[in-house]
């Protein structure tokens, strides 16, 4: 892949890279004799069966994707996944800065009272446990976790962003590092490989985003860059109103392409990827890139309904993905033409 001019790009890769250079992913504590005790075994088994409950909860798309992993696989991503659930639900649920930051310390640098028996055991500590004995296993980078926390936090700010550069920083954070984290318990050929995992991210974030705009600004936040709205003529009034008119169109437009292009440039590194995760995030990539299909097709109306992709729809999506990735056939989409946001150097 050629490289980018854009420097939003660079500086998260740049984040992405420190994050592995400084990794203590050694020094991760999980006591080896907690697996051999009967009670301990029992627990993680435990642990690992409530972050695929939290999973199939909370995210259909995630859970179906995960499934598609090797069991071993599966269990540590769907820990992952429970992991930032309960961040994000802690700040979404009115958090204080002082509750993440225990959060953060629990999850990252402990485990639960291996003394207890697993009945004892509350979500959260079931959560830490999985997540503990994951990050063992693959050697996940802490940075990437802590990187995590840290870009969840900003919603206790009050989400604005002025620019794209500064909504694709957050991106990073929020989406970017949980596909680095993934990359680890997949498998992946080398370094090269982190800026396909660092735009698949903001590609998928981005479609979160715009999916969610009626929903997010009926929580006080509004993660459109502002200096793009005020480009087409759009303010945080038209928001409010659930405008749908010829101006957010073309804004809406310029946001879908700008969306997909970054979708095509991440997934050739599918194949940078283990064999068997492959189909997973391949699965992953492109049935939420296919709510921005759906955002479309309902008129571009992301204020009275939330754009989404049928369980069905996703079932019959599942062979041409396989096949897709079978053939290394992402690379097809790069001749898209790319947009040129406002402020990209």
């Amino acid at each position: 892949m050629p490289a980018s001019s854009r420097s939003w790009e660079h500086r998260l890769i740049l984040w992405a890279r420190e994050a592995v250079a400084g990794s203590d992913a050694d020094s991760i504590p999980f006591p080896e004799a907690f697996l051999a005790d009967g009670v301990g075994a029992a627990a993680l088994e435990r642990a690992y069966a409530h972050c695929r409950a939290l999973t199939r909860l909370h995210s259909r798309t995630f859970y179906l994707a995960s499934s598609l992993l090797p069991r071993d696989k599966c269990r540590a991503v769907q820990a992952l996944y429970a992991f930032c659930r309960i961040s994000d639900d802690l700040v979404d649920g009115g958090g204080s800065r002082a509750q993440l930051g225990n959060w953060r310390r629990q999850a990252l640098y402990s485990v639960p009272n291996i003394g207890q028996a697993p009945g004892d055991w509350s979500g959260r500590e079931l959560v830490t446990l999985a997540w503990a004995d994951a990050r063992a296993r693959y050697r996940i980078p802490v940075r990437y976790a802590e990187q995590l926390i840290q870009g969840v936090g900003h919603d206790l700010d009050g989400a604005r962003y002025e620019t794209f550069e500064d909504l694709a920083a957050y991106c990073y954070g929020v989406a970017s590092t949980v596909g680095l984290m993934s990359m680890h318990i997949v498998g992946f050929e080398g370094p090269e490989a982190i800026p396909y995992a660092v735009k698949l991210g903001v590609a998928l974030q981005l479609t979160n985003i715009l999916r969610d705009v009626g929903e997010d600004w009926r929580m006080g936040r509004l993660y459109l860059p502002r200096t793009e709205l005020a480009a087409f003529g759009l303010a945080e009034e038209d928001i409010a109103q659930g405008c749908t008119d010829d101006r957010w169109q073309r804004f809406l437009a310029f946001q879908i392409e700008r969306t997909r292009h970054l979708y095509a440039e991440a997934l050739p590194g599918v194949a940078m990827l283990h064999r068997d995760g492959r189909f997973a995030i391949a699965a992953a990539a492109e049935l939420y890139r296919d709510i921005l299909d759906d955002i479309e097709a309902h008129g571009g109306d992301v204020f009275r309904r939330r754009a989404y992709v049928s369980n069905w729809g996703k079932l019959r999506r599942l062979p041409g993905i396989w096949w897709s990735q079978r053939r290394g056939r992402w690379a097809r989409r790069q001749h898209e033409k790319r947009p040129t946001p406002m402020n990209e150097e």
